[in-house]
């Protein structure tokens, strides 16, 4: 129904242009950013971070209600004040762009919630089966997460802008896949513990940290 509501109802807002090809045009600009080795960092960058939160939610709900026996009401706000540390964090990231450059909030940002997410995992594997320490750990790693995906879209977008359209959906449809992925992995490991959601979360951060350094290299100097 949606496909025929945009094929037969959604006109056309782009003026006809010779340079562009159709369908054909814009399979070439997919393959092109396929082949852009930044684009692809940065899109995985944000993408496994939003995966670890996928991670969370694929498996918060019967971590903090069936293990530690929290109430479906006090679940929903433990779920609530991870989201508002995410959303909330976010409203400032402009400013420390601005300030320090894209770069840089994303290297620190996703530093920070590397090392967070390591000692969760940690604690976890030592045998800390606390729902405080879990909340408060999520709580602050999902705050560094709301600097990190906002500056890497803008960051793999800004080299792009004549098909940022088709960037934003390329990058959208590798994120998405990215948490479907880790969603699955969770459920099929889940074993009445934190465990699995905990070591999917850290995967996710090592590979965004270890991302991060690869794709963008520290600067000498910053203004």
């Amino acid at each position: 129904m949606g496909l025929a509501v945009v094929l037969f109802l959604l006109p056309e807002t782009h003026k006809p242009d010779a340079d562009r090809k159709g369908i054909a045009h814009a399979f070439a600009t997919y393959r092109s950013l396929l082949k852009d080795r930044r684009f692809l960092g940065l899109a995985f960058i944000g993408g496994f971070s939003q995966a670890s939160f996928f991670a969370y939610l694929a498996g918060s709900s019967v971590i903090f209600i069936e293990h530690f026996g929290l109430t479906p009401s006090a679940y929903s706000m433990v779920f609530a004040s991870n989201a508002i540390a995410f959303i909330g964090s976010a409203q400032f990231n402009s400013i420390f762009m601005r300030r320090f450059g894209a770069e840089r909030v994303v290297r620190t940002a996703i530093s920070g919630f590397a090392a967070l997410v390591i000692l969760l995992f940690v604690l976890t594997i030592l045998g800390v089966d606390n729902a405080y320490i879990l909340w408060g750990l999520l709580f602050v790693s999902f705050g560094c997460l709301g600097y990190v995906i906002p500056s890497t879209a803008v960051l793999a977008l800004e080299e792009h802008g004549p098909v940022a359209g088709t960037a934003s959906a390329l990058m959208g449809t590798l994120q998405l896949s990215t948490g479907a992925l880790i969603i699955i992995l969770v459920s099929a490991f889940y074993d009445g513990t934190p465990l699995s959601m905990v070591s999917a979360i850290v995967a996710c951060g090592i590979v965004a940290f270890t991302l991060s350094f690869r794709i963008m290299k520290p600067k000498q100097a910053y203004p």
